[in-house]
C-alpha cells in the first residue's frame, strides 16, 4: 500500500455536477449490492438529486470537499457543523456525514489521509468531537473508524427507501 499526496478542495455550486455524480457512483459501488433495488433507486433518486445537493452546498454549515491525487478526482467527503448535524446537534461537534473513495483509487491510504484532514479541521475549529453514523452491516467501515479512534456511542435508524436499518453512532474526541 502506497500513501497518496492528496489536496483538498472545499466544493462550490459550480462543483454541482461533478458532485452529483461522484456521490452516486460512489453511494452506488458501495452499497448497491446489499440493499432491495427499489428502495435503493429511489434513495439515490432523492439523497443525491441536483436539488437537494445544491441546497446542502448553499447551507453554510455543511462543507463538500473534493479529494485530488495530483490532479484526479479520487474521492470526496461531507461535514457538517451547528444545526446541519444529522443526529447530535452539539456545537462542540462536527458530524463527518460522508467520506469517500472511488474504486479504481482504494487501498492507498486515501481513506486515512482524508480522515487525518479531517480530524485536523475539527481541530482547527476548536471542536470537542467528530461523530458519524455507519451502516451497522459494514464491518470493513467500523473496523477503518476503530483504528483511527472512534468508539460506539448508539445507534440511530437509518432509511434507504422503506428499508430501514440500523447505523452505530461513532466519535472521536479532538
Amino acid at each position: 500500500m502506497t500513501s497518496a499526496n492528496l489536496s483538498f478542495r472545499q466544493c462550490s455550486v459550480s462543483d454541482l455536477d461533478t458532485l452529483v455524480k461522484i456521490s452516486k457512483d460512489t453511494f452506488v459501488a458501495a452499497f448497491e449490492q446489499d440493499n432491495d433495488p427499489t428502495d435503493f433507486r429511489e434513495y439515490i433518486n432523492k439523497a443525491f438529486s441536483r436539488e437537494r445537493l445544491e441546497r446542502e452546498l448553499q447551507n453554510p454549515d455543511s462543507l463538500f470537499h473534493f479529494v485530488f491525487e495530483d490532479n484526479s478526482l479520487v474521492g470526496y467527503f461531507k461535514v457538517n457543523l451547528g444545526t446541519a448535524q444529522t443526529d447530535v446537534h452539539d456545537e462542540k461537534a462536527m458530524e463527518l456525514e460522508r467520506i469517500y473513495v472511488l474504486e479504481g483509487h482504494q487501498g492507498k491510504q486515501i481513506g486515512a489521509q482524508m480522515l487525518q484532514y479531517i480530524i485536523q479541521q475539527a481541530a482547527e475549529r476548536k471542536m470537542e468531537y467528530l461523530w458519524l453514523g455507519v451502516w451497522e452491516h459494514n464491518p470493513k467501515a467500523i473496523r477503518f473508524y476503530q483504528r483511527h479512534g472512534f468508539q460506539k456511542f448508539g445507534e440511530h435508524p437509518y432509511y434507504i427507501g422503506t428499508d430501514e436499518q440500523t447505523d452505530w453512532l461513532l466519535r472521536l474526541e479532538v
